[in-house]
């Protein structure tokens, strides 16, 4: 049997064999952590120092896969591209109302006037066989009511007409209203003028033509307008013998226009 003083000797000297192992594990853990591999490095002037240790390349690769890892970091790869563009954001609230504008000028009144649409107004005389033979005077009168003052009138005359004479002569068929020729702007007026001539052509020949006479005429009052057909002369030719409306329908045409 074992005596309790040799148990205690073995008890200790196993002690001993399980701590001295983690003590020197320890130490040099301690010493790697301290240690800076490139604390030693030789670099420029500093190599000729009896300290420095130099260290390959491939030792300060062993040295960082053992303190950080098996994998050394590799290249930055390229930049991704853009991505889709987000959502349109929330509306924001509405802004503060501005102030109110300067005061403007004072306009100008302007009444409008409203006219009513234009409405036809024209009339029409008519004679069958008029057959007036005079050479100076009134040959045909129409009334007309002319509704407004800033209008103009289209007459019209439409009839047969004859001059003859023994030697050259002229006439003069023409417009009035109210007794006066027109000035806006100017007579509404038709001549025939005859000459002898030749011996094969000579006055003593009677034709007869329907003829017209015809204008506008601006400037005629509103109300009641008499239109009227004149024969007269010309200026510096004698008078012929003149004959209106023979055998056949004469007329006189009036017609109101805007302007």
């Amino acid at each position: 049997m074992m005596s309790p003083l040799v148990g205690r000797l073995l008890l200790l000297l196993l002690l001993v064999c399980l701590v001295l192992p983690l003590y020197g594990v320890e130490k040099v853990r301690s010493r790697g952590y301290r240690k800076d591999p490139d604390a030693d490095k030789c670099t420029g002037n500093d190599a000729e120092k009896p300290n420095c240790t130099r260290h390959s390349g491939e030792g300060r690769a062993a040295y960082l896969n053992n303190m950080y890892g098996s994998c050394m970091q590799g290249p930055s790869g390229n930049p991704g591209r853009d991505g889709n563009p987000g959502a349109n954001g929330i509306p924001g609230t509405p802004g503060i109302p501005g102030r109110d504008g300067l005061k403007g000028e004072k306009g100008e009144c302007i009444s409008e006037i409203f006219e009513e649409p234009w409405k036809p107004n024209y009339k029409q005389c008519a004679w069958n066989s008029l057959n007036y033979g005079i050479d100076l005077g009134k040959v045909a009168d129409c009334t007309f009511t002319k509704l407004r003052s800033d209008s103009a009138l289209r007459v019209l005359f439409s009839g047969s007409l004859r001059l003859k004479c023994k030697s050259a002569c002229c006439q003069r068929w023409y417009f009035t209203f109210n007794g006066a020729e027109c000035t806006g702007p100017l007579p509404i007026e038709s001549i025939i003028y005859l000459d002898q001539g030749s011996p094969e052509f000579n006055s003593t020949i009677n034709i007869h033509r329907t003829s017209s006479v015809e204008g506008l005429c601006e400037g005629v009052k509103a109300g009641l307008v008499d239109v009227a057909v004149w024969v007269g002369t010309c200026a510096d030719y004698p008078r012929g013998d003149a004959s209106t409306g023979w055998n056949s329908v004469s007329r006189i045409i009036i017609e109101e226009l805007p302007k």
